[in-house]
């Protein structure tokens, strides 16, 4: 469901003045990336707002769009679903469990709770489908990161980053 415009201008408001307070250059690219993550209801993948972007700036590359959705989760502008991760990650426990998933490292660990196990379904998720499975999933620093020395830069002590390509 795509926002209501106010919220749009206020997401973009919001994206734009964190970029300019960490002194990052508003550029044309950066600033439609910015306009497309803002009106998107749909959870966008990169290559999505890649193809959105470039309806309005045909010379933008795929790398651009990269660099600033994660120049806007490293400034806490955004977020990203699912595991932190470009590579699909398989689990072989298919019992009920949970996730906890380090957002500097992606190491993802599983964890039992009877609590979650039993939560009821939201009404509020009838209309969207038939929900099949349930998991919760908790983001947070791990122990090892922690203890790692912070780069104030979501990197591990490896140097590795999330979701990108090195």
């Amino acid at each position: 469901m795509r926002p209501e415009q106010d919220e749009i201008e206020q997401r973009l408001s919001r994206f734009t003045g964190g970029l300019k307070s960490a002194g990052i250059k508003l550029t044309i690219q950066r600033l439609e990336v910015c306009r497309e993550i803002a009106s998107a209801g749909s959870h966008p993948d990169a290559e999505s707002v890649f193809r959105g972007v470039r309806q309005r700036v045909p010379t933008i590359s795929l790398d651009t769009v990269y660099r600033t959705l994660w120049t806007l989760v490293d400034r806490g502008l955004i977020d990203t679903l699912g595991v932190p991760h470009e590579r699909t990650r398989f689990d072989g426990n298919t019992a009920p469990h949970h996730h906890f998933v380090c957002t500097r490292c992606g190491e993802t660990t599983d964890f039992c709770c009877d609590a979650f196990d039993s939560l009821s379904v939201p009404e509020a998720v009838t209309p969207l489908g038939t929900v099949q499975k349930t998991q919760v999933e908790m983001r947070g620093i791990c122990l090892r990161c922690a203890k790692a020395p912070a780069s104030g830069d979501h990197q591990h002590a490896t140097g590795h980053r999330p979701g990108r390509n090195q």
